[in-house]
């Protein structure tokens, strides 16, 4: 990066009687691969004694060990000696070491982060990830709705053109720029080929949140739709001309392709059977699930933390990332499920939804349902790309 050199006190808002005679350079860098932070103090061209006072400072206050490839820093050097440092890895995470007579002094910079609840509104002409860019929105958002419609929307078969969701959803702000969204509270999905969705976020007395539907039916079933939360079918189940074969074949499964190092998860709550290399599936886990189910995930990377056989697993949890091992034509998860030991259309199953609220519950629950409700319905869908900017936000 350049430097940039004599620059006037009032500049930088610093007062003195003798501004022609002091000189300012400001050095912005940033780490580079195989680089520690004292090794880029140095490459800055800080003196030594000033490098082991900076490191000194932040002792205690940064840990070094978390010094990542890309993070920034500045040297504020006033007539050739440093007078203030920062370093920053992101909009919240930053740190500074100040001159303080003959010493100097690290902290962690204070950043005011707010919390607001706003409306998410879409429109879905080709994606929902498009659809997110449309309305103004960070991508991620719909990451999160596809968590929380996983039981009852594929993002990737069941959406059309026109489809409606919106969210009422928690974002952290500083400075008026949205740093992350926090827990969806509720959230609308009006689907030409699914139908309409509508859940809300209730914390059970034991502190277990979940999404139920506005009659308290759980929002849940006992198997997603799919292993993946983004991907798309490359191959379904049934008979077809094998690829590497080159011969028709039973195809027990779905293919869905994706990249390599995809996060894979467990459709069901259930209990490793098997994580290890199985030849033509490569790296392989199978999982057993109640009433005869098992479920099986082929062409892995790499296996989840702990993965191993006899363990069990919760729904949702990562368990293994795709990958292109075995007999594989390309990077791609092969899920296949079985019913009582026959092979069945992962596509075409029926599964029932998991316990209800509670009947005490119930009251408490329909009241805080109605209050979301109509926060959701008090903001209209947001226009298609091009045409409006971001959905307005209420502060609560």
């Amino acid at each position: 990066m350049k430097t940039a050199s004599l620059l006037c006190l009032a500049a930088l808002g610093v007062a003195s009687t003798s501004e022609a005679a002091t000189h300012f350079e400001i050095k912005n860098r940033r780490i580079e691969p195989r680089q520690t932070l004292a090794g880029a103090l140095h490459d800055a061209a800080l003196p030594d004694e000033q490098v082991t006072a900076v490191i000194a400072a932040l002792e205690g206050v940064f840990d070094f060990r978390k010094s990542r490839v890309g993070d920034q820093f500045r040297l504020v050097m006033k007539n050739g000696e440093l007078d203030f440092f920062d370093y920053r890895q992101s909009t919240v995470d930053e740190w500074q070491v100040r001159r303080d007579g003959e010493k100097y002094v690290g902290s962690k910079r204070s950043i005011e982060v707010e919390k607001q609840v706003s409306v998410v509104s879409l429109e879905i002409n080709s994606s929902l990830y498009e659809a997110t860019l449309a309305a103004g929105e960070d991508p991620s958002i719909g990451l999160v709705l596809s968590d929380v419609f996983a039981w009852d929307i594929d993002f990737y078969r069941d959406v059309r053109k026109g489809d409606r969701a919106k969210a009422l959803v928690e974002k952290f702000v500083s400075k008026g720029r949205v740093l992350r969204y926090g827990e969806v509270l509720a959230a609308t999905y009006e689907g030409g080929l699914v139908g309409n969705k509508r859940v809300f976020r209730y914390v059970l007395p034991n502190g277990e949140a979940n999404f139920f539907q506005e009659d308290g039916a759980s929002a849940k079933k006992t198997f997603l739709k799919s292993p993946l939360k983004y991907a798309h079918i490359t191959s379904s189940f049934g008979s077809r001309f094998h690829p590497v074969l080159q011969y028709v074949k039973n195809h027990n499964g779905v293919d869905y392709g994706t990249p390599i190092g995809t996060p894979v998860w467990a459709v069901a709550d259930g209990t490793v059977v098997s994580a290890g290399n199985a030849g033509a599936a490569g790296n392989m886990v199978v999982l057993r699930h109640a009433n005869g189910m098992e479920t099986q995930y082929m062409h892995l990377s790499r296996f989840g933390d702990g993965v191993r056989s006899g363990q069990r697993v919760r729904q949702k949890q990562v368990i293994a990332y795709s990958g292109n091992t075995g007999r594989s034509t390309g990077p791609h998860l092969h899920f296949g499920l079985k019913r009582n030991g026959a092979y069945a259309n992962p596509l075409t199953q029926k599964f029932p939804r998991a316990d209800p609220l509670p009947k005490e519950l119930t009251g408490d629950f329909l009241a805080k349902a109605h209050d979301m409700a109509q926060q959701l319905d008090a903001v209209s869908v947001a226009a298609v790309a091009g045409q409006a900017g971001p959905p307005p936000t209420a502060t609560k």
